[in-house]
């Protein structure tokens, strides 16, 4: 994006965000504080302002509003909450754009004062609901994600792995053209001496043509019905006769048969700290609801978070 364009961009998303900037987001770490492990490298630079090479502190003074300070720890919380805007603006000029928008909020805010705004009911609900919303993600951040340790992870695997049933599985290629025709003409180049990887790349119709047709290793119920029985059945080695499915007619090989295997840690330490964050979470609450009395007046509004756990 040009410097050129990037000007007016930052001004229209400048006037948007100002409302959805009151928020308090609930991210757990600033844009660009964040680890390789919680985002992509290349996804974390796209979002990321441009961060001074060495740490700040977050009292660290920007600058001063008629006497108010703007300080780091303020475009930290404003990252958070506009990391979705910041891809818009070139990673050079983030943090100019962050302290603009704070610099435009505190004046607003002086002049929302100076009209007696922050005295409406209005203004006192959002506070309210704000304040509650700051105090949960300190609450998450400080009792729940706490709970996400490498020990916690390695167990929660650990009881994945023992519950862990093998099923067998399959590697086949294929090859899918649109006529029975057609692929009875191919079955028989094969039976000739061809590669069947060969023939997949010339004549099949789909996207593993590129890979010789090569589906990789798939089990029950992950393939259509048809498809999957005429794979199941064959002997490694084996070519299908041409079998119809809603995409057309396959030819199928089987290259292998085996009995799946847990995949290792590294594999699925995401998903597994997702998991044990999840729990944590789960725990958390139902620790605070014991005891307490949650009242829901109107028995149809009561039953929808009744279904969603929330009571």
């Amino acid at each position: 994006m040009s410097s050129d364009f990037a000007a007016p961009v930052a001004s229209l998303l400048r006037a948007a965000i100002v409302p959805a900037f009151l928020a308090v987001s609930l991210t757990a770490a600033p844009v660009w504080a964040q680890s390789e492990e919680a985002a992509p490298a290349e996804a974390t630079e796209q979002a990321a302002p441009s961060a001074p090479a060495e740490p700040v502190s977050p009292d660290t003074v920007l600058a001063t509003v008629d006497g108010v300070e703007v300080t780091e720890g303020d475009l930290v919380l404003a990252a958070e909450e506009l990391t979705a805007e910041l891809q818009s603006i070139p990673a050079e000029q983030r943090r100019g754009f962050l302290l603009t928008v704070i610099i435009d909020m505190k004046l607003m805010a002086s002049a929302a004062r100076a009209e007696g705004l922050d005295g409406s009911e209005d203004f006192t609900r959002r506070m309210a609901y704000l304040e509650d919303q700051a105090l949960r993600r300190a609450f998450f951040n400080s009792i729940v994600e706490t709970q996400v340790t490498e020990e916690a992870i390695e167990a929660a695997y650990q009881e994945l792995v023992a519950d862990f049933t093998p099923e067998p599985e399959v590697r086949a290629r294929h090859i899918l053209v649109p006529t029975e025709e057609e692929a009875n003409e191919i079955r028989a180049e094969i039976e000739g001496g061809r590669e069947f990887a060969d023939a997949a790349s010339e004549y099949g119709t789909d996207g593993t043509r590129a890979n010789g047709g090569d589906l990789g290793y798939f089990s029950s119920g992950m393939m259509v019905p048809e498809f999957e029985q005429a794979a199941m059945a064959l002997e490694v080695g084996e070519m299908s006769q041409p079998v119809e499915s809603q995409f057309g007619f396959h030819l199928i090989y089987l290259e292998d048969r085996r009995l799946a295997e847990a995949p290792p840690l590294e594999e699925v330490r995401q998903q597994v700290a997702q998991q044990v964050l999840y729990e944590s979470y789960e725990a958390a609450i139902e620790d605070i609801k014991s005891g307490v009395e949650i009242q829901i007046d109107d028995p149809e509004l009561a039953a929808q978070v009744e279904a969603q756990g929330g009571i």
